[in-house]
């Protein structure tokens, strides 16, 4: 068995048996990846989880725990968003992670994410901003130039906590930014939307489309520390809503072609199948085909994200993770942005990550002068 020890035990159709000192990985990769959830959930509902050693065990029930507290939280969290924007005109969509509990979509059973997210009318942000600031949701202290970063050339408000709950809440107007190589039209995703199983009035994303939000925030965003959880996510919706047969992968890739997403979406069932083994109908094969990229981009890409999709380990990485990783980091800014646009931002973030690197450090070692003081001072 190679460094990555996650994927096998989340994917292998028997229990897979594990040293102590496996365990001891086998925790540590889940949870940078985090995937600490999922592995419990599959373990629990294969029933396998008394065979556990009792150590790892432990752990396993602890991040069940902290999932079902968590739905009861955000089930809570959904009722009072739904109270402050009861007077908001038009529909209020939930997403990602807050959208699989309020739909009991597969994915909630193993996801443990850290805010909730709305989309809403573009010309309804003004109204919905207003509404959540007397519901008690503020945003975030950002300089002149991150607040208009995010209301020029974001698709979404900046990001806003609850005063009391201290609970995260972003709120989009769409899924890309509209200077993105996939610009998606807001509202198309609005007018089909559906009621939430537990959505109190609160809508989801239709099926095709909440697949498509999925693989496009998994290619666009650039971040792959939690990737193969994504991937995941993604294989769940497709086992979930092609059970009704070849209907959704028919819809899946007429939307992907409507909406100017078919290479994204290419690149995440490339990947889902290249683990999991979940694929579109073979009579449908073609017309997924079609939506690929050309060859040598394809390969590139492909290539790298085998690299990057690996679990966030020391065990998992090899040489090439930290160059594929940046590789993808860069190419996700510059299909949200210009490149005139981008030069200027990354310089800044860099710029800004130095300055608090640096007062970090003056942090530290005033913390470590004063600890030193105080144990000169008691002897």
């Amino acid at each position: 068995m190679n460094g990555d020890l996650i994927t096998p035990a989340l994917t292998a159709p028997e229990r897979l048996e594990f040293t102590p000192r496996q365990w001891e990985d086998l925790l540590s990769q889940a949870r940078r990846s985090r995937l600490l959830a999922r592995l419990a959930w599959r373990y629990d509902e294969r029933g396998w989880i008394d065979a556990v050693p009792a150590g790892p065990r432990q752990h396993l029930r602890g991040a069940l725990r902290v999932v079902q507290r968590q739905r009861d939280e955000v089930l809570w969290e959904i009722d009072r968003l739904r109270f402050a924007l009861r007077h908001v005109d038009g529909p209020v969509v939930l997403l990602k992670g807050a959208a699989y509990i309020a739909a009991d979509l597969p994915p909630w059973r193993g996801r443990l994410f850290g805010d909730v997210d709305l989309l809403v009318a573009r010309d309804r942000l003004a109204q919905v901003e207003t509404a959540l600031m007397a519901g008690g949701w503020v945003a975030a202290r950002l300089d002149p130039y991150d607040d208009r970063y995010y209301r020029q050339w974001m698709h979404e408000l900046p990001p806003l906590q609850h005063v009391q709950r201290r609970t995260h809440l972003d709120v989009h107007h769409t899924i890309t930014p509209p200077t993105s190589r996939f610009p998606i039209d807001g509202g198309s995703l609005l007018e089909r939307s559906v009621p939430a199983v537990h959505g109190m009035g609160l809508r989801v994303l239709a099926p095709a489309d909440m697949v498509l939000h999925s693989a496009v925030h998994l290619l666009q965003e650039g971040e792959f520390e939690g990737g193969l959880r994504d991937l995941l996510d993604i294989r769940d919706l497709l086992l979930h809503f092609g059970s009704d047969g070849a209907g959704f992968w028919d819809e899946l890739a007429r939307r992907a072609a409507e909406l100017g997403v078919g290479v994204p979406l290419s690149y995440a069932l490339h990947h889902v199948e290249r683990l999991f083994g979940t694929r579109p109908p073979e009579a449908l094969r073609e017309r997924f085909d079609a939506l690929r990229a050309p060859l040598l981009p394809r390969a590139a890409m492909n290539a790298l994200l085998a690299i990057a999709l690996r679990p966030d380990h020391p065990a998992c990485d090899t040489a090439l993770t930290r160059p594929a990783r940046f590789a993808l980091y860069v190419r996700s800014h510059h299909l949200r942005m210009p490149w005139y646009q981008i030069a200027p931002h990354l310089a800044r973030k860099a710029w800004m990550r130095a300055l608090q690197r640096r007062k970090d450090a003056r942090e530290r070692a005033a913390q470590a002068a004063a600890q030193n003081d105080a144990s000169h001072t008691t002897r």
